[in-house]
C-alpha cells in the first residue's frame, strides 16, 4: 500500500468547494508523476484522510479515473492503478497519431503560436542537462500536449490529457527512462523548427515518424517488463 502522507499538501488545492472532479485532478497528477505507480492499491481511508474528503467523494473520484482507464476495480481486492498491456500501449499510439497528426495538418496559415511548444522543448533540454530523465519524460509529454493545444479545441485538449496520462502508466514501468526519452529531444527541435518555418507538412511527416519509432521502442522495452499482452 502506498504512503499517502504527501497528499496532505494537496488539501489546500481543494478549497471550500471540494468536489470529486478536483480530487480526481489531484490523483491524476499524482499518478502521472509516479507517486502512485502502476499496480498500487489505493486505500480509501488513507487517501480520504490525507485529503480531508468523504468516502463518497473519493469513490466518485475513483470512478472518474476508472473511466479514464487510469484505475481499475478488482473484485474483493479494491482499487488499483492500472498496469497497461502492450495492446493498450499500441492503441494509445493509434489515437495519438490520429489526433496529433490531424492537428498539425490542419493548422492553417503560419505563423503559428509556438511559445508554449518552444518552452516544452527548452524544458526537456534543461532536464537532460541535469540528467533528470523523468523530467525529460514530463517535458516530452508537455511538448505533445502543446502541439495539440494549437488546435484551440478544449475537447481535443481533454482527450489528449487523458491519453497522455494513461501513456505515463507505461513510462513508469520502464526502468531506463533515459534510453526511452533522450533520443526524442532532437526530434522535438526538428518539429518545432519546421513549424517555425511555416512548413506544417514537414512537421506532420516528422511527427508521424516520431510516433512510429516511439511506439516501437516503447513496446520493445515495455513488453519485456510486463510479459507481452494481457
Amino acid at each position: 500500500m502506498a504512503d499517502v502522507s504527501g497528499l496532505a499538501d494537496d488539501r489546500a488545492l481543494l478549497g471550500r468547494t471540494s468536489t470529486a472532479e478536483r480530487v480526481s485532478d489531484i490523483l491524476r497528477s499524482r499518478i502521472a508523476e509516479g507517486y502512485f505507480p502502476p499496480g498500487t492499491r489505493l486505500s480509501e481511508d488513507s487517501i480520504g484522510g490525507a485529503l480531508g474528503v468523504s468516502r463518497n467523494t473519493l469513490r466518485e473520484a475513483f470512478r472518474l479515473l476508472t473511466h479514464e482507464r487510469l484505475l481499475e476495480h478488482q473484485l474483493n481486492r479494491g482499487v488499483f492503478v492500472r498496469i497497461l498491456t502492450v495492446e493498450d500501449v499500441q492503441d494509445i499510439y493509434r489515437t495519438r497519431r490520429i489526433v496529433e497528426c490531424a492537428v498539425v495538418r490542419g493548422l492553417g496559415e503560419p505563423p503559428f503560436a509556438l511559445d508554449a511548444v518552444a518552452d516544452a522543448v527548452a524544458a526537456g533540454v534543461r532536464a537532460a542537462a541535469d540528467k533528470e530523465w523523468r523530467g525529460v519524460s514530463t517535458a516530452n509529454i508537455h511538448f505533445h500536449r502543446e502541439l495539440v493545444a494549437l488546435a484551440g479545441s478544449a475537447r481535443t485538449d481533454e482527450l489528449m490529457r487523458s491519453v497522455l496520462a494513461e501513456l505515463r502508466l507505461a513510462f513508469h514501468v520502464v526502468d531506463d527512462p533515459r534510453r526511452l526519452h533522450e533520443p526524442y529531444l532532437e526530434r522535438n527541435k526538428r518539429i518545432l523548427a519546421a513549424l517555425r518555418a511555416g512548413d506544417a507538412g514537414q512537421a506532420e511527416h516528422l511527427l508521424a515518424g516520431y510516433l512510429e519509432d516511439s511506439l516501437e521502442g516503447l513496446v520493445e522495452v515495455y513488453g519485456r517488463r510486463v510479459g507481452g499482452g494481457g
